[in-house]
């Protein structure tokens, strides 16, 4: 007999067993009455069952499981090692309350533990027989899951069979059994028992049956809706009951008067913030009124959100051509939205806001309006952004020096703070805004300015160092008279030369003149660079 499941909607579970969840890796045992097997704590022998959150190292023929079938690594399972006879799982025989003539789905989900690697047609697999009967042992109906075959992967089936009471049937038991004989195999867990109603499938929407996204709605904003249902055909006298849930714990109340297929109410100024859920209960007849009974819609949710709190904003001091950073201090914010002389589509929706290379352009009054969850608005205060101009250094180009000399490096720049100037070798000040140098050679200061709002600026002033000329000559000539001769002389770092006394020279700018002296004379050579 293949699986039959609910097409339509459900109802809420009459009967639920999914074992828990805890911390530790091993569940306590199930109350008496449930199964026919024995508890072990964990990694039981034939005919025992352990209650776990994970299998992992009982046998390695056995999948590794992780969690549970809904993913949840905390929650509990059934790990059922079967007997060698048939032996009840699971079985449900308190009063359950039904209605007549109304559909239920009983299921479950279950794994085989056994690995396709590790199975050959000596290894037995699981064989699950699910029974609804009467209280007095009468047989309602059943359903076999056959063998369930091994897999390569741990792999979790639902197995359910649908069910309807008929006339004069309120009263039933439940029953998952063994048909498959234990041994080698024959090992499963369980998951996720429950018995519940099934009826015609139930949509609905806001406005309508489409529209399933949940609703938000700002704290103190008055908003009308309208809740829309479509039943599809399944009861001959169908009634249906709106309801409402405000605790997220799955408690629900009946909406007086609210008994048609829409529903359409208005959240008030005063609504509390929190989460509002609805769905649409449909049943046959007067079965509306019995919760065993009834089917419901999927939840449709609407959310009251709370403003948040007035952001404040940092603008720590810029200066130009560096980058404006403002950021929004507002715990909870989804979404931003500036304004300002530097914001753009590109950077409105940042926090931080950042403006690269900042300009005087930038300057002006920023305000930024954050949203909480629901697109509530909540506006800043302005704050004020000025960005520095940093310092414009004139260039100096100080004519050359001679070695030995000083000279002054008068720097003025406009708006300026403090001037620091790098090497201080040779320097008098070097946080002058005109120091005394004299570098004994050619040198290239730095000097850094800082003006209004700690900007600084750079700039390079170099100092050329020349040389003292050098210049030798021949100590000694000696000529008969009448005659000439060549003054030898040699001159380094020199541009002009005179020769004094001028007497008898052919010319005394010379640095080798013709000398044609009538007596006896001394000359002396005065060797000039050209900076003097």
């Amino acid at each position: 007999m293949k699986t039959a499941v609910c097409n339509g909607s459900y109802g809420d579970p009459v009967v639920k067993l999914d074992f828990g969840s805890g911390v530790s890796h091993t569940g306590p045992p199930l109350a008496t009455g449930i199964t026919t097997m024995f508890y072990a704590p964990d990694c039981p022998d034939d005919r025992y069952y352990s209650i776990v959150s994970s299998q992992t190292s009982c046998h390695d023929t056995w999948h590794t499981v992780l969690h549970d079938h809904t993913g949840n690594s905390g929650g509990y399972m059934m790990l059922v090692n079967a007997s060698y006879e048939p032996s009840v799982f699971f079985t449900e025989t308190k009063e359950l309350n039904l209605c007549e003539n109304t559909t239920y789905e009983f299921s479950a989900y279950v794994l085989n533990l056994m690995k396709l690697s590790s199975s050959d047609a000596s290894t037995k697999q699981p064989d699950l027989l699910f029974t609804i009967k009467k209280p007095d042992g009468t047989i309602l109906t059943q359903y076999d899951t056959n063998t369930i075959q091994p897999t390569a992967d741990p792999q979790w089936n639902k197995y359910s069979v649908p069910f309807s009471t008929g006339a004069g049937v309120t009263q039933i038991v439940l029953e998952i059994s063994n048909s498959g004989p234990g041994g080698n195999g024959n090992d499963l867990l369980l998951d996720d028992i429950e018995f519940r109603a099934c009826g015609p499938n139930i949509k609905v929407g806001f406005t309508n049956v489409d529209n399933t996204e949940p609703q938000n709605v700002c704290k103190g904003q008055v908003q009308n809706y309208k809740l829309i249902a479509d039943l599809n055909n399944g009861y001959s006298n169908p009634k249906v009951q709106w309801q409402s849930s405000t605790d997220g714990s799955g408690s629900w109340t009946n909406i007086p008067g609210a008994t048609d297929l829409s529903y359409a109410f208005q959240f008030a100024a005063d609504k509390p913030v929190g989460t509002y859920q609805y769905r649409m209960a449909a049943a046959e007849g007067d079965n509306i009124n019995s919760p065993t009974c009834r089917v419901y819609s999927d939840v449709r949710t609407i959310t009251v959100n709370a403003y948040l709190a007035k952001p404040s904003i940092t603008a720590p001091a810029v200066c130009e051509g560096d980058a404006l950073t403002l950021t929004a201090n507002a715990p909870g914010a989804i979404r931003y939205e500036w304004t300002g002389p530097g914001v753009t589509a590109n950077n409105k929706a940042q926090n931080p806001l950042v403006i690269d290379n900042a300009t005087v352009a930038a300057n002006g009054d920023y305000q930024v309006t954050v949203f909480s969850a629901g697109d509530c608005p909540t506006l800043s205060d302005k704050v004020t952004v000025t960005v520095n101009l940093k310092p414009v250094i004139p260039v100096l180009t100080p004519a050359p020096i001679c070695k030995g000399d000083l000279i002054i490096l008068n720097e003025t720049t406009p708006n300026a703070k403090s001037y620091s100037w790098s090497p201080v070798t040779g320097l008098s000040d070097p946080t002058a805004a005109n120091p005394t140098v004299m570098p004994t050679e050619t040198t290239t200061y730095i000097v850094t300015v800082t003006s209004n709002g700690d900007c600084t600026a750079t700039q390079t002033v170099t100092v050329t160092v020349m040389p003292a000329p050098e210049a030798s000559i021949s100590p000694q000539k000696k000529i008969f008279e009448g005659q000439s001769v060549v003054l030898d002389a040699e001159a380094k770092y020199a541009d002009t030369y005179l020769w004094s006394p001028a007497d008898g020279l052919d010319d005394p700018t010379k640095l080798n003149p013709v000398a044609s002296p009538t007596d006896d004379v001394t000359y002396t050579l005065k060797a000039s660079s050209g900076i003097g």
